[in-house]
């Protein structure tokens, strides 16, 4: 499959590599493909890219990289959908944003992925997790790119 994106320019993706969000993503509810790419000069970060939209690329990471301690609790209906019978088939990542100057995490609705079925869901989080974690000087940062 072939994407032009307005962030890397045309791609060659595998179509065994493409991501299904059965419900899109909230605000992108339209966007139900996607590829997960790395990042060309930065192993941390990842980018979710629209198949459909190539103008829609999301800057995602592990959050543990970055919070070493985080822990998210899913209530099991969240998870419901996408068939998750082991954690280990599960991939959870979070949506790098920006908040002036900071870059900041969305701990409170990470991204978990089904590794097996390659289908995904962003879900809302139990307990109080920030929706814009501020990544300080202290932790390892992300460069900008693209």
């Amino acid at each position: 499959m072939r994407i032009n994106t307005t962030r890397f320019g045309r791609i060659d993706v595998d179509t065994a590599d493409v991501l299904t969000f059965p419900s899109g993503l909230p605000g992108l509810e339209d966007c139900r493909e996607w590829a997960l790419l790395a990042d060309a000069t930065n192993d941390a970060l990842g980018w979710l890219q629209s198949t459909s939209r190539g103008d829609v690329a999301l800057a995602v990471v592990s959050p543990r990289r970055f919070v070493p301690d985080y822990q998210v609790r899913i209530p099991r209906s969240e998870l419901t959908p996408l068939a998750i019978d082991d954690i280990r088939q599960a991939q959870v990542v979070v949506v790098v944003g920006q908040n002036g100057k900071a870059l900041t995490l969305n701990l409170k609705a990470p991204i978990v992925i089904n590794l097996e079925s390659r289908t995904g869901r962003q879900v809302v989080a139990s307990g109080e997790l920030p929706m814009q974690f501020e990544l300080t000087s202290h932790q390892p940062t992300l460069k900008k790119s693209a």
